[in-house]
């Protein structure tokens, strides 16, 4: 008797075809773009991040409530961020008991490629009412210089 045909088994397979096809054109000097709390690359990147520059820095605001301070690495590296740490669960309930499960937990990476060179001595990071604040001040070369247009 033949097997009927599955489209979600062929849908994963697919999936982890293009993974390995993706797995083996990925140069390892790139940072990996691992997401958090989901299997795959599908998985949305935690903590979600609004990144905006003034003249002299540039801030990153990762929404991540329910983390442990202590728990958070904040790194800067030839002007990648990296946020890592891990959201721990706040349930004692077994697995098998939940009827539904959306509050996700586990060990996080996040990282962002700046376009601007910053001073990594200077990089301040703070965790307020559930966000995680980075303060990452431009580098001296990387601030505009304001030229005077001499007249003669």
């Amino acid at each position: 008797m033949a097997a009927m045909w599955n489209p979600w088994r062929e849908m994963s397979s697919l999936r982890r075809e293009l993974d390995r096809v993706f797995d083996d054109y990925w140069p390892a000097s790139w940072p990996r773009l691992r997401s958090a709390f989901l299997p795959g690359r599908a998985a949305r990147g935690y903590p979600l991040v609004n990144v905006y520059e003034e003249p002299d820095h540039v801030t990153v605001e990762g929404l991540a409530p329910g983390l442990d301070p202590d728990s958070v690495d904040v790194s800067v590296q030839e002007n990648v961020l990296t946020l890592s740490g891990e959201k721990k669960s706040l349930d004692d309930v077994p697995g098998e008991a939940f009827h539904r499960s959306e509050r996700a937990a586990g060990k996080f990476v996040r990282t962002i490629r700046l376009d601007t060179d910053v001073d990594v001595e200077n990089v301040d990071a703070s965790y307020e009412n559930g966000i995680l604040t980075v303060t990452l001040p431009k580098s001296q070369k990387a601030k505009p210089k304001q030229i005077e247009v001499k007249v003669s």
